[in-house]
């Protein structure tokens, strides 16, 4: 009997233990989206943030997810620009934390849906929960750092962001995340009245499709207010997991 018991609160307290650290990856990968947003304007610029965890890891995963942008103008559409990007995952093993398959909620559980956000305090990336089974890489409960896009402009002139990860040199000697500015691109376009913008999903096969982004909608057209000038920026941060 006493057996039992001193099992059965082992395995309470071992739930009770893995359900705080999920819950507080969560807050680490909001963190960790938001110290991109200072990183990936500042070329050369370098940020370790530092997560603890008993149960899971951070991974992240190339080149899975691609925006597409066009610009329309008095002639039409003119030719689209693409930027592919990686993103960070927080993974816990199902068989020490689970949500059930199908889990998902945004971080904040408020957030938008939209991969656009407009005004200077919107965010640059998404963060999310979700629990999809099965997929290539392992059954996990996934905390999700997503780059997404931000618009800020008025009086005809407005400036579209997107950061774009890629993947660095991954030691795993620490539980760190290193993020380093590596770049900026910028695409001018004038007498624009439309942008369209199209999200696409390079690694279906491997699970990361539409229903594991759950984006309220994949194409976004804003219509500006006027015929303006517009700029897009590209800022590419290069990702380094556990080199410290």
């Amino acid at each position: 009997m006493i057996l039992v018991a001193m099992t059965y609160a082992n395995n309470i307290l071992g739930m009770k233990v893995a359900e705080n650290e999920f819950r507080t990856n969560q807050q680490f990968m909001r963190t960790t989206g938001q110290q991109i947003d200072d990183i990936a304007w500042t070329i050369g610029r370098t940020q370790t943030v530092s997560y603890s965890s008993r149960y899971g890891q951070v991974s992240f995963q190339p080149q899975v997810l691609t925006y597409t942008f066009e610009v329309h103008t008095s002639s039409g559409w003119q030719p689209p620009v693409s930027y592919t990007t990686g993103i960070i995952l927080f993974n816990m093993p199902v068989s020490s934390y689970s949500m059930g398959n199908d889990y998902f909620t945004r971080v904040p559980n408020y957030a938008s849906s939209s991969f656009v956000q407009s005004g200077s305090s919107a965010p640059i990336a998404q963060v999310f929960s979700i629990e999809k089974i099965p997929m290539s890489d392992g059954s996990y409960v996934r905390t999700v750092v997503v780059p997404t896009v931000r618009v800020i402009g008025s009086n005809g002139f407005f400036k579209f962001y997107l950061p774009t990860l890629e993947s660095g040199t991954h030691l795993y000697r620490s539980q760190s995340i290193t993020m380093c500015g590596n770049g900026i691109s910028k695409v001018p376009e004038t007498s624009v009245d439309q942008v369209r913008i199209t999200a696409s999903f390079t690694k279906t096969d491997q699970g990361f499709d539409s229903s594991f982004f759950n984006f309220n909608e994949i194409t976004e057209t804003i219509s500006l207010p006027s015929v303006s000038n517009v700029q897009f920026y590209f800022g590419n941060v290069v990702v380094t997991l556990g080199q410290v």
